[in-house]
């Protein structure tokens, strides 16, 4: 099932100070199914970084439309845009982006607050995905007190906590060491065996491979589609399936 679509989505930038105009996305058209991990490739300046802000709905294309579920959300009013991103989008950063003064918990809490859910919901759901990550035995210590594939797996949590449509992930091993790189993918894995679409930009080959797709941008324009042969589903551990 398609979970999100851009249909012919332009971009256009006006660089401060001048009338240059920056091309940043030309005429996109890409469908996204449900559980399917996708690669987004490119170099600097290829229309990447434009393209996942656009999916993110922390820009609006200039023309075209973005289906998201049922919804197009293409020229939403920027009060539209945050509820959409907080009940359907979760993003996961490079840089975690924990808030340093909260513990586990208390930073999967947040997105909850945002939307207005009881404190002991509120509580009880975030147990509820830490252990999912496998975090249940650090889910009251600070990030300061975790280790960085920790930090991650918390910040992954997050982005889970609402039962999003979309994971957004920017280079979510991009500060990790090989081996706890590789168990964030084996997450990565699992939660795309669960039903779930995540899209990971990347300049890594090894993590476009791991994907189920891999879609290459080049001046804005789709350069490849292709598809990689996808991988059995691993067996995990109970903590690690998502809930």
């Amino acid at each position: 099932m398609v979970i999100a679509s851009v249909v012919d989505i332009y971009k256009t930038y006006t660089k401060p100070g001048s009338d240059v105009a920056v091309h940043a996305l030309r005429g996109v058209s890409i469908d996204f199914t449900e559980g399917q991990s996708v690669a987004i490739c490119g170099q600097s300046g290829s229309g990447k970084s434009t393209l996942m802000n656009l999916l993110g709905c922390l820009d609006r294309p200039t023309s075209g439309q973005y289906i998201l579920g049922d919804k197009d959300v293409s020229q939403m009013p920027d009060d539209d845009l945050s509820d959409i991103r907080g009940q359907r989008i979760g993003f996961v950063f490079q840089n975690f982006n924990l808030i340093a003064q909260l513990s586990v918990l208390e930073n999967l809490e947040v997105p909850l607050f945002y939307q207005g859910i009881p404190p002991r919901d509120r509580r009880e759901r975030a147990e509820r995905v830490a252990e999912a990550v496998g975090l249940a035995d650090r889910a009251h210590h600070r990030p300061s007190e975790l280790s960085g594939g920790q930090q991650q797996r918390a910040a992954i949590a997050r982005s889970l906590i609402n039962d999003p449509l979309i994971l957004l992930a920017d280079e979510p091993t991009g500060n990790l060491d090989s081996a706890t790189g590789e168990a964030i993918l084996e997450l990565f894995d699992h939660l795309r065996d669960d039903g779930k679409t995540i899209l990971i930009v990347t300049h890594d080959p090894s993590v476009a491979a791991r994907c189920d797709r891999v879609i290459s941008l080049r001046d804005g324009m789709v350069l490849s589609d292709t598809r990689n042969e996808r991988p059995k589903p691993v067996a995990r551990k109970k903590e690690a399936a998502l809930l």
